[in-house]
């Protein structure tokens, strides 16, 4: 079964916000890479601990951006804002990201968790994640290989989205 329509190809092709998730998917990505290495240096030292907070929190507010603008994009490629039956499965396992994060978020706020027991939560929300970007570069692949395969109409075949 396809990933798109030859319809869904179009509206993917034609949206910014295509664009906006191409750009966003990297940069959280590389926000994530950072923030791994602080978590693990706060772990491993006991040294950081505002250093790995911050870069915690940034990465929950790129999430959050990617999230909302990656819904915008779902709702403009398939008309449903999550849970589009291609991506029905990425969507879910970013439902599980989100909580984890916003939990990370709420300990903080809080004050609910120790440092360290924030710093593993942080670290849970961190592996949920890189199996979200799993999926989603998998799907990346997919689309490739389906428009390299599909009949051209003249579209610009724009990569697609990554939602987070």
């Amino acid at each position: 079964m396809a990933l798109y329509t030859q319809e869904e190809r179009s509206r993917r092709d034609a949206s910014p916000w295509t664009v906006v998730q191409g750009v966003l998917a990297p940069l959280q990505f590389l926000v994530f890479l950072a923030s791994l290495v602080l978590v693990l240096r706060y772990l491993a030292t006991g040294e950081g601990f505002a250093a790995a907070t911050t870069s915690v929190v940034v990465k929950t507010v790129l999430l959050y951006t990617i999230m909302v603008t990656g819904s915008i994009w779902e709702r403009a490629v398939f008309g449903r804002y999550l849970f589009a039956p291609a991506f029905f499965w990425e969507d879910v396992v970013s439902m599980l990201v989100l909580a984890l994060h916003s939990a990370y978020v709420v300990s903080l706020l809080l004050g609910a968790l120790a440092p360290r027991a924030q710093m593993a939560l942080a670290l849970a929300a961190y592996g949920s994640y890189v199996v979200n970007a799993a999926q989603f570069v998998f799907k990346l692949r997919a689309a490739r290989l389906e428009a390299r395969d599909a009949p051209q109409d003249g579209a610009n075949s724009v990569a697609a989205g990554l939602p987070t």
